[in-house]
């Protein structure tokens, strides 16, 4: 399994994660999970990932605790403070860190507030599609 950390696991680690696991298809297991779960995945990480046409709507905030005793190869952490509260899971060969702004700060009007939310979403869209290639190229 691959787990996604973040603090709040409300915006950047979900849509990781549902760009992750379109890019990387059914044979690997993509999960997020947050050191401070906010409870709920942000309506606007919803709709920023559904405009290119991936489906987070049924996910839910997890908090890591819950993939301790889960065979986690891979832990990649998308901001400051999951990557300093990450704890090691038992068999874990890999670890990354791609720190991302938290667009659930920004401020304005709902469009403001997509505009970086957008901007978020396609830094996500290049890291991850990148990693994905090299993990697809290793199989």
């Amino acid at each position: 399994m691959i787990l996604i950390l973040c603090t709040g696991n409300s915006c950047r680690s979900h849509m990781a994660e549902g760009i992750l696991q379109q890019a990387l298809g059914p044979d690997f297991e993509v999960a997020s999970a947050g050191s401070n779960p906010a409870g709920y995945v942000h309506p606007l990480a919803i709709k920023a990932l559904e405009e290119i046409g991936i489906d987070i709507a049924d996910h839910s905030s997890k908090h890591l605790d819950s993939f301790l005793k889960r065979d986690v190869e891979t832990v990649i952490t998308v901001c400051g403070n999951a990557d300093q509260a990450c704890p090691t899971f038992p068999g874990q060969a890999n670890r990354h860190h791609y720190p991302f702004d938290d667009p659930a700060h920004a401020e304005g009007d709902e469009e403001a507030q997509m505009a970086v939310f957008r901007r978020v979403r396609d830094e996500i869209l290049r890291i991850f599609t990148a990693y994905a290639d090299g993990r697809l190229d290793q199989q």
